[in-house]
């Protein structure tokens, strides 16, 4: 199935905290936009290699609007900085998506964790437990109260939300809401590494859920060594030489595939894998994913073997 893709214009730029500038989009002619589901993210095309992912944060119920809010950070690779400095309401921007390897999943009861930026495929998320009648909380974390975004927002759901600035209460009290976790359970969290890392190690199994925006440390790290890649639709194989990402070989080979991050985030490049073990190094898969084999992300993972059919 080919994605969409389009060009929609910048309709509106907001302030949504210190740092954080939040941007609806719309179609020109004003055809309704794609469905999606909370946990969803779009890629969003600023220029020539300048191609970024957003998650949707808005109201999946209007069709006629997505929004994104995008952090300024300092010593980043020049997306936000574009979108901050250059980016203005009646540009257009091109866009390809949407797509979700964050959904949430039904649940009795959830218990969500954000930090700074991380609250934006959150928001969506806890509209849909409050909608779906799920018991639920949010325990949301940043730097100071005013770098965080859409606390305005999460004010309607009362004392369901804590808003726990470091600046006012130090790190997040994860044992509150990590340490007796009640069957049924599903706990969702997004945000900076640390935190990330802090959740995974602290959450019972089987229980969390989350999404990175960098990878995962030593993830895309491994033995390098040459193997080759048969493009099943074509019948050619192309060698994938140590030291070189299976996206690149094939591409260097005249293949045209669709890809974003090269970094194994994103999952645009997540490719069916017909035949071969893959050497999963995304931070995209859950490990359940990755046992069955049946796809991997082109862009970062190898093969633990000689040979791999993918389906391009």
């Amino acid at each position: 199935m080919t994605p969409y893709e389009a060009e929609l214009v910048v309709d509106r730029r907001e302030t949504a905290a210190d740092g954080v500038l939040a941007l609806t989009l719309r179609h020109p002619l004003g055809e309704p936009l794609p469905v999606w589901e909370p946990g969803a993210h779009i890629d969003v095309v600023l220029g020539p290699g300048l191609e970024r992912q957003y998650s949707l944060c808005g109201d999946p119920a209007d069709r006629q609007v997505w929004r994104i809010a995008v952090l300024r950070e300092a010593g980043g690779r020049g997306g936000s900085a574009h979108v901050h400095g250059e980016l203005r309401s009646g540009d257009k921007v091109r866009v390809r998506g949407p797509r979700n390897h964050f959904p949430l999943e039904p649940a009795s009861r959830y218990r969500f964790v954000a930090g700074g930026i991380g609250i934006t495929p959150i928001l969506p998320m806890v509209a849909a437990a409050e909608v779906a009648g799920a018991e639920w909380t949010l325990l949301y974390g940043g730097r100071t109260r005013g770098t965080m975004a859409f606390t305005r927002e999460l004010g309607r759901y009362g004392d369901r939300v804590t808003i726990a600035p470091e600046e006012e209460s130090g790190l997040l009290d994860l044992a509150s809401v990590l340490d007796d976790v009640p069957e049924g359970t599903l706990v969702y969290c997004c945000g900076p590494a640390p935190l990330l890392d802090a959740v995974e190690a602290r959450c019972p199994a089987g229980v969390l859920r989350l999404e990175r925006f960098r990878p995962k440390e030593a993830a895309t790290t491994g033995p390098e060594t040459e193997f080759e890649v048969v493009l099943a639709r074509s019948g050619r194989t192309v060698a994938v030489p140590a030291g070189v990402s299976v996206l690149d070989a094939i591409r260097a080979a005249g293949v045209e595939v669709l890809f974003s991050c090269t970094e194994g985030t994103c999952g645009t490049c997540e490719t069916d894998v017909v035949e071969g073990e893959p050497d999963h190094r995304d931070s995209v898969l859950t490990d359940e994913e990755r046992a069955t084999g049946e796809t991997m992300l082109i862009c970062v993972s190898r093969c633990r073997g000689r040979r791999l059919v993918l389906d391009l």
